[in-house]
């Protein structure tokens, strides 16, 4: 539908209404970058075809082709442009839909109190459990308003990649948990009269009792830590390569940066759900102690914690060239490499999970001797067929000296790969 609209021209950019494009105001900033995906599209499918070369640059394969690779890495920047004014205004938005839905949590709460006290009567317990919702939502709510300009209440879970962290988020939801059952013991004690009353809540509080839920919260907590650190060192190390997301997607939270499921996010946020839905569960019905989360549930969230950390060790991997080969066309003849022949560039990790859109593949180079050459684009129906994560087509600059070159590509998330020796003749 994007992009039909494209191609019928579509409403006037410069209204400030349904259709503004300026990027002044949120839905202007997402109508934008809608517009341009769109205009986008239809300029790299027409070029695919054939279609839009100028007469100048027909004639040659590689004069049409370099042009095409710089107009379509313009509009790409323009793209992007529009995704990260996009991405902007979408957080700058987001604050105030998780303070709606915190307090949505809330009513819900008292509604089910409500109901749930029908017969058996309004206990001390419910109205602790209610000032315990109201004081954690309270604090999210003036949390998202101070951090309105990064997500609100979300910006503690959103990664340097700007992505939503499963291993953060798995670990604020078990703080809310127990943060929200001291505060529900916390309110009967102080509303307690009796001693006797007193000194059994104050022993709800013994680790005996709540052993379980303190373990899995100090390792889900050490998990968010240690995978901080863990990709953190692996970045610096360019043994893993991150490109920073537009905007952060709920789907992050089970997927990994090219948004494929990822088996090690499923399977923590899958189990540490279960869990909490167990503890809450155990709380509301033994709301004078922590929820006693049994042993056994216990180390399967760990189980569960270690094959999540496993997995953050075990992703990545630094680009690699295998091997460096003349690019041959149909009727050629054999022959060695010389200066103004295109090469193909085989190996593995040249394109990083995340960056497939257009303005990053425009960013990945290639060094050949002392120069820098740019991978051009290369666009078919639907996408692109150079760039690829395992082979990359560029031409031998005629500023390359005859002799033995080195030749190093260079991807968008800014790692070398290694060095590849190739023999360039007059």
């Amino acid at each position: 539908m994007a992009v039909q609209e494209a191609r019928q021209g579509g409403a006037d950019p410069a209204a400030h209404e349904g259709g503004c494009t300026c990027g002044d105001c949120p839905h202007g900033a997402r109508e934008g970058h809608r517009r341009a995906v769109a205009a986008f599209l239809v300029k790299r499918d027409e070029y695919a075809t054939g279609r839009g070369l100028p007469a100048a640059v027909a004639h040659s394969a590689s004069a049409s082709r370099q042009w095409v690779s710089e107009e379509l890495a313009q509009a790409a920047e323009a793209v992007a442009e529009r995704g990260r004014a996009e991405g902007a205004a979408w957080l700058a938005r987001l604050w105030q839909r998780t303070a709606a839905v915190v307090w949505a949590g809330v009513l819900v709460l008292l509604l089910v109190q409500a109901l749930t006290a029908i017969g058996a009567g309004w206990t001390s317990a419910r109205t602790a459990g209610l000032l315990s919702a109201v004081l954690v939502a309270g604090a999210l709510t003036a949390a998202s308003w101070f951090h309105r300009a990064r997500g609100g209440a979300l910006a503690p879970v959103i990664g340097e990649d700007n992505r939503l962290s499963t291993s953060r988020a798995v670990a604020g939801s078990w703080v809310l948990l127990v943060a929200s059952a001291v505060l529900v013991l916390v309110g009967r004690l102080a509303a307690a009269s009796d001693h006797r009353e007193r000194d059994a809540l104050i022993d709800g509080l013994e680790l005996a009792r709540g052993a379980g839920v303190v373990t899995v919260l100090a390792v889900v907590c050490g998990i968010a830590v240690l995978v901080r650190r863990v990709v953190g060192l692996r970045v610096q190390g360019q043994r893993l390569q991150k490109v920073r997301a537009h905007r952060p997607r709920a789907a992050d939270l089970l997927t990994d940066d090219s948004g494929r499921g990822s088996f090690a996010d499923i399977q923590y946020v899958a189990v540490n759900a279960v869990a909490l839905a167990f503890a809450a569960v155990r709380l509301a019905r033994r709301p004078d102690q922590l929820p006693d989360l049994p042993w056994g549930l216990a180390v399967i969230v760990l189980v569960s914690a270690g094959t999540y950390l496993a997995g953050k060790y075990a992703e990545g991997g630094r680009p690699v060239i295998l091997s460096v080969v003349r690019a041959r066309e149909a009727g050629d003849l054999d022959a060695p490499i010389r200066t103004g022949d295109d090469i193909e560039i085989r190996g593995t990790g040249f394109v990083p999970a995340g960056a497939q859109g257009a303005d990053r593949l425009a960013r990945m180079v290639v060094r050949v001797g002392p120069v820098n050459v740019h991978v051009p684009l290369v666009p078919v129906v639907g996408g692109f067929d150079n760039p690829a994560d395992d082979l990359l087509t560029v031409p031998v600059p005629a500023d390359v000296e005859p002799g033995r070159v080195d030749v190093q590509v260079v991807t968008a998330a800014g790692v070398e790969t290694n060095r590849y020796t190739i023999d360039v003749t007059e």
